[in-house]
C-alpha cells in the first residue's frame, strides 16, 4: 500500500486539478463577458448582448463550481499538511487572506448585478460591475499566483529558530523572482483556454447552421483571440523557461529529460523513454545542440545535467518530462489552429469550412489539458520540496495514517464525479443549445435597438432568467 505521503499528494493533486478548470476558464471567460457588454453598448447590435447573456449563465455556474472546489482544496492545508500550514503560514496565510478581501468580494459584490442588474441599475453601472468581475478574477489569479511562485522561488523572509517562515520584506515576497512569469503565463493560459470553449461550441453550432448570426460572430471572436494569444503565449513560455533555469535548474533537467550533463551544446529531446533508475533517456529523439540553443542562447553553451543532483533531489523525471511536451505541443497546436482560421478568413470561408470547424471542436478541451499539464510540469518539477530548497514535501505532511488518507481520496473522487460531473454535464448541455438572439434579447429586457416595446408586467421583457 502506498503511504500517507504519496496518498496526500496524489489527494492534492486530484482536488487541485478538478478546481483549476474552472479558474482557467472563468478568467477569460469574465474579460470575454466585459467585452461583449462593451461592444453591446457602443454598436446596439442585438448579436452582443445575445452572446453576452448565453454565455453570463454559462459563466455562473462555472464561477459557483469553482469556489466550491476551491474551498474543498484549501481545506487540506490544515488536513493533510499541517506542518507546512505551521512553517509557511505567517507567510502563506496574509497572501491568501489578501486574495479573499480583495478579489473573491469583488467578484462577489459585483456579480449579481452582473447578472441580473441590467434593468435596475443602468447601462453604465452594469458595464461598470461587468468589469469588477473581471477585474476581480484577474486580481484573484495574481494573488494565487503570488503563492506559488513564492513557494518555487522564495524571497523576502527569515526563519526562526522553530523552523517558521516569517515574512522580512513583503515586495520581495509578493514579487519573489518568479512572479512577473508566471501571472501573464496563466493569464494568457486562461485567455486561451476561454477561446478554445468559445470556438469548439461556436464550431460545432456552424456546423448544423452556418448561417447562425452569434455563432458566427463568436466564432470569429474566439479564432482571433487564439492567432493573437498563441504567439504571445508561445514568447511568455520561452521567458518563464529562462527563468526557471535561471531559479529552478533541476526542474529544467527533468523537462529537458537531460540525465547528463553537456558542456559543449544539449541536445533537444523531442520524444523517448526516461528512466530515472537507468539515468538515460530509451529510444530518444534528439535534434543536436538545440536545447543550449533555446536555453542560453547558443549551439554551444553548456547545461548541467541530473548527474549534478542527488538522487534524493531529483523529481520524477518521467512524469515532468512527458507533461512538459503534452503542454508545448498543444500550445503549438493551438498557433497551428488559429492561422488555420486566419487563412480561411483571409479568403472569405471562415464561417463555409467544415473541416476547420471540426477541428476546433477536437481542440476545445485542449486549453484545459494545457493547462493541467503545465500545472504538473510546475509542481512535480518541485519536487521534493514544497518550499523549493528549504522545506521538504516529507516535511510538511501531517501525522496521519495511510489508513485515513486513503478513505478521504476515495471519498473525494466519489463525490467530485458526481457532483462536477454533473456540473459539468450540465456546462456542456448549455453550449450545446447555443445563443438565440431573439430570446436572449427578449429575456434581458426592452431593447431600445431591436425596437421592442416595454410591454405590460406580464411582458417576457419583465421576468428574470
Amino acid at each position: 500500500m502506498m503511504d500517507a505521503e504519496i496518498l496526500a499528494r496524489l489527494q492534492f493533486a486530484f482536488t487541485v486539478s478538478f478546481h483549476i478548470i474552472f479558474p482557467s476558464f472563468s478568467i477569460g471567460l469574465a474579460s470575454y463577458l466585459a467585452v461583449l457588454n462593451a461592444l453591446w453598448l457602443r454598436t446596439r447590435k442585438d448579436v452582443y448582448l445575445a452572446l453576452f447573456n448565453h454565455w453570463k449563465k454559462i459563466f455562473a455556474v462555472a464561477f459557483g463550481m469553482g469556489v466550491v472546489s476551491g474551498i474543498v482544496m484549501s481545506y487540506q492545508f490544515g488536513t493533510n499538511w499541517s506542518v507546512f500550514s505551521d512553517r509557511a503560514g505567517p507567510v502563506i496565510g496574509p497572501l491568501m487572506a489578501y486574495e479573499v478581501l480583495t478579489a473573491f468580494f469583488l467578484e462577489a459584490g459585483f456579480l449579481g448585478i452582473m447578472l441580473f442588474g441590467r434593468k435596475r441599475v443602468g447601462d453604465g453601472l452594469h458595464m461598470f460591475a461587468t468589469a469588477m468581475v473581471a477585474v476581480g478574477t484577474l486580481i484573484s489569479a495574481t494573488w494565487i499566483l503570488s503563492v506559488n511562485s513564492w513557494m518555487q522561488t522564495p524571497a523576502g523572509f527569515s526563519i526562526s529558530e522553530s523552523g517558521q517562515f516569517l515574512p522580512e520584506d513583503w515586495w520581495a515576497i509578493i514579487f519573489n523572482p518568479s512572479f512577473l512569469y508566471r501571472l501573464p503565463h496563466m493569464v494568457m493560459a486562461a485567455y486561451l483556454t476561454t477561446a478554445l470553449v468559445v470556438g469548439a461550441a461556436s464550431a460545432w453550432h456552424l456546423l448544423r447552421d452556418g448561417a447562425a448570426e452569434a455563432s458566427r460572430k463568436s466564432f470569429a471572436m474566439a479564432m482571433g483571440m487564439l492567432i493573437c494569444a498563441a504567439p504571445v503565449q508561445i514568447y511568455l513560455g520561452d521567458a518563464h523557461g529562462l527563468n526557471t533555469l535561471e531559479y529552478q535548474p533541476v526542474k529544467v533537467m527533468a523537462m529537458e529529460g537531460h540525465f547528463d550533463s553537456h558542456p559543449e551544446g544539449a541536445p533537444l529531446i523531442l520524444f523517448g523513454w526516461p528512466d530515472q533508475t537507468a539515468k538515460t533517456v530509451h529510444w530518444s529523439v534528439e535534434i543536436p545542440k538545440l536545447s543550449s540553443l533555446i536555453l542560453t542562447h547558443s549551439l554551444n553553451g553548456p547545461l548541467k545535467g541530473l548527474d549534478t543532483v542527488p538522487d534524493e533531489d531529483e523529481p520524477p523525471v518521467f512524469i515532468v518530462f512527458w507533461s512538459f511536451r503534452i503542454m508545448v505541443a498543444l500550445g503549438f497546436a493551438m498557433l497551428g489552429l488559429g492561422v488555420w482560421a486566419l487563412v480561411a478568413r483571409l479568403r472569405g470561408r471562415l464561417y463555409d469550412a467544415p473541416l476547420l470547424h471540426r477541428a476546433a471542436v477536437a481542440m476545445g478541451p485542449a486549453g484545459f489539458i494545457a493547462v493541467l499539464a503545465g500545472w504538473i510540469t510546475t509542481e512535480v518539477g518541485r519536487q521534493p520540496w514544497t518550499v523549493y530548497g528549504y522545506l521538504r514535501t516529507s516535511e510538511s505532511l501531517s501525522p496521519l495514517a495511510a489508513e485515513a488518507v486513503a478513505a478521504s481520496l476515495i471519498a473525494f473522487i466519489l463525490v467530485y464525479f458526481f457532483i462536477f460531473g454533473a456540473g459539468t454535464f450540465y456546462l456542456l448541455r448549455m453550449m450545446g443549445i447555443g445563443p438565440d438572439v431573439r430570446m436572449e434579447v427578449l429575456n434581458d429586457g426592452p431593447i431600445r435597438a431591436a425596437g421592442i416595446a416595454p410591454g405590460p408586467a406580464q411582458d417576457p421583457g419583465e421576468r428574470e432568467e
